[in-house]
């Protein structure tokens, strides 16, 4: 049998650019600012604020990882 490695297949190259990564980054930051200032204070702007940034975050995350599945 041949063993060809398995690393060097479109779909893993897509998922070790550098950018996906990058854009995971910021979405886990945006997202624990988000949680942050949920707790922060008990102001209802802020209590607003703090959902956006944090659906904003999730949303990011939630792009990264399509982009790394490619669906």
């Amino acid at each position: 049998m041949d063993q060809t490695p398995k690393h060097n297949t479109e779909s893993m190259q897509r998922a070790n650019q550098n950018a996906i990564y990058q854009l995971l980054v910021i979405g886990i930051i945006a997202s624990m600012v988000g949680v942050f200032l949920r707790f922060a204070g008990d102001s209802m702007i802020l209590s607003i604020v703090s959902w956006v940034i944090l659906l904003v975050g999730a949303f990011i995350c939630c792009k990264a990882v399509f982009k790394i599945l490619a669906a």
